[in-house]
């Protein structure tokens, strides 16, 4: 019997799909899941799937990988899609698509399996994720193929099969959750007009009910990557989790956006990125602070590119791994303490220092200063703005020729 790999989440997509695999393709379903940090939703996955009649399942804990090889560089880029999206579905699923293929390999399996719908960019992301390290493995997506047309007929099917699955037709919310962020889609979400209601918020308290006074962190980087909270040094992974704690509970990184999907058209999330949003806000303010005007303004215009690159799945494209080695070189100095403030789901930067700072407070001075004189500003603007003069002498010449 062939065999065929699923990213399965225990989620109400990935539930229906085991048996439905069995029973159009006759496969040996093998179903995987990636410990990602999505908490106690991974409890019941492995009862689940079986249960659901997998053969086998996986489940291996890519938390450390996660962080260092894919939250990391995306941070230390500074990318962010249309100024909101911190990209947290984004990026984990070429990480996915990677250890599929490698349990595909293992395994012996022809194809593999997601449960990415027609509608979505997650088709796209691990799609291209499998073409890129494994062109060879047949690529499977049900909500292409199959009779049902939406998440009431998939709880339909998944209660005519037995499946216990962990939504209801009253609270039909779609959600993907990870160490980086929660996002929410579908119900009432999919109507813009409609405010997000407080119970929505899983990672995070609504902001008014956050603390009336703020709290302060300083966050620690090294050569962009951040490694401290406070002064204390922390582990990837563990440094996240904490962060995530302390934004959640000031209710930070709480974003509502109508995006630009790939496949063309505009979808509504809500996503909750607390520790992202204080790591975002902090590093930021180091590269103000370690670079210098051309540099950062490049970067910040290779951000967009990069942001779009993770966004439509060319994770593991050459133009990504160039980016890179650019936002490496830069993060050679990125290396330094930020002060931020978190107050009723606000994240201000107050206050930043380095061994690289290119502030000089002798030359930003109003005072005097040994290495700046006033007066060369005079020889500077005169040739800084000779084009303009000459500009101005020519229109002044044709309207004297008339």
């Amino acid at each position: 019997m062939e065999k065929v790999v699923l990213a399965y989440s225990g989620g109400l997509d990935t539930s229906i799909i085991i048996p439905w695999l069995k029973e159009n393709y006759g496969y040996e379903v093998i179903a995987f899941c990636a410990d990602l940090g999505q908490g106690e939703e991974l409890e019941p996955v492995r009862e689940k799937a079986i249960k659901s009649g997998a053969s086998k399942i996986y489940v291996e804990d890519l938390k450390e990988e996660f962080v260092r090889d894919y939250i990391f560089p995306v941070l230390k880029a500074g990318a962010v899609y249309e100024k909101k999206y911190l990209l947290g579905t984004s990026f984990a699923r070429p990480l996915i698509a990677k250890k599929m293929v490698e349990i595909a390999e293992k395994e012996g399996a022809v194809a593999i399996c997601h449960g990415a719908t027609g509608k979505g960019n997650d088709q796209v992301r691990f799609e291209l994720g499998v073409k890129a390290l494994n062109p060879d493995l047949k690529i499977i997506a049900p909500w292409r193929e199959w009779d049902i047309k939406s998440r009431e007929d998939a709880i339909d099917y998944a209660v005519k099969h037995g499946i216990e699955v962990p939504v209801t037709k009253d609270k039909i919310y779609s959600r993907d959750r990870n160490l980086w962020h929660i996002s929410h889609e579908g119900g009432d979400l999919e109507d813009p007009a409609n405010e997000p209601k407080d119970d929505l918020y899983v990672l995070t308290v609504p902001p008014e009910k956050a603390p009336d006074k703020p709290t302060y962190l300083e966050i620690g980087f090294k050569e962009g990557v951040p490694v401290s909270i406070n002064g204390k040094e922390y582990g990837p992974v563990e440094l996240l989790t904490e962060l995530n704690r302390i934004g959640g509970e000031n209710g930070v990184g709480i974003v509502s956006i109508v995006e630009n999907r790939l496949v063309g058209m505009k979808s509504r999330g809500v996503y909750e990125t607390p520790g992202g949003t204080i790591l975002y806000t902090a590093h930021d303010e180091l590269e103000r602070l370690t670079l210098d005007r051309r540099t950062l303004k490049f970067k910040q215009e290779m951000a967009i590119t990069y942001a779009e690159l993770v966004y439509d799945g060319n994770w593991f494209c050459k133009l990504r791994y160039a980016l890179d080695a650019f936002v490496n070189e830069t993060q050679k100095t990125v290396t330094g303490t930020v002060k931020v403030k978190l107050y009723k789901g606000n994240c201000q930067a107050v206050a930043s220092w380095s061994p690289y700072s290119l502030y000089n407070e002798e030359l930003a001075t109003f005072g005097a200063s040994e290495i700046y004189s006033h007066k060369d500003a005079a020889g500077f603007i005169n040739l800084f703005g000779l084009p303009l003069t000459v500009q101005a002498l020519l229109e002044r010449k044709l309207k004297e020729d008339k």
